[in-house]
């Protein structure tokens, strides 16, 4: 029997396999908005950094919120600025002119949008539509996608404008598949051995002749502004 992964393990599949797929979509977000010098930028569930990483690249004063303690201390590892909790806002701490959120939770967002400046960009995202996306899905796996236009009504802010980015997920062979899309908590709500024995069989229509894997996926962000 596969032996049950750790929160550290998970951790380290998610920062080693699975986080750069997400590369295209926090880049199209980025040259969109015009992210660059001057810009302060924080990340909601931020992972273990990648997406504040690249906001930095760019000139980008970065922070972070990440609840999961392993994932917050790969973050760390990559020198960021990474807190359990959005940080209060305070007159020590310039308001913030992006907030990013890759599959909200729309219970954090309220104390991260106290943090932001008047006019600040809010760029929420998840999963597009479901024809669209070709990750398996397994019985008693994680929550639905969110309805982001419904959270920006909720959060009272103004819509400007939405996207969709191509986000292939490309994996050199079927363990490194299994072990990235478990990192993604899609399935934690599902028996681990079970989950993996389900998406080995869900995977194998995937699986190039070289044993490469290869989902393609499209991710919808909007955008919106605070009053």
């Amino acid at each position: 029997m596969t032996p049950t992964p750790t929160a550290t393990h998970v951790a380290r599949d998610w920062a080693e396999i699975q986080e750069r797929m997400l590369v295209p979509l926090y880049e199209a977000v980025y040259d969109r908005l015009e992210v660059g010098p001057g810009d302060r930028l924080l990340g909601l569930d931020c992972g273990a950094g990648l997406g504040l990483l690249l906001a930095a690249g760019r000139g980008a004063r970065v922070t972070g919120v990440e609840g999961r303690p392993a994932l917050r201390a790969l973050a760390g590892e990559r020198v960021l600025e990474v807190l359990a909790a959005p940080p209060g806002p305070g007159p020590e701490r310039r308001p913030y002119d992006v907030l990013t959120s890759v599959g909200p939770d729309p219970r954090a967002l309220p104390a991260a949008l106290a943090v932001l400046r008047r006019g600040a960009a809010v760029v929420l995202a998840d999963w597009g539509p479901p024809e669209r996306c070709t990750v398996p899905a397994v019985p008693g796996g994680g929550p639905a996608p969110v309805d982001l236009d419904a959270l920006v009504e909720r959060a009272g802010l103004r819509p400007d404008g939405s996207g969709r980015v191509f986000c292939p997920f490309g994996y050199a062979d079927m363990e490194s598949a299994v072990r990235g899309l478990l990192s993604t908590g899609l399935y934690d709500g599902a028996d681990p051995v079970q989950a993996e024995k389900e998406l080995v069989e869900a995977l194998h229509p995937f699986e190039r002749s070289d044993g490469a894997v290869w989902l393609p996926n499209i991710f919808r962000y909007v955008i919106a502004r605070t009053a």
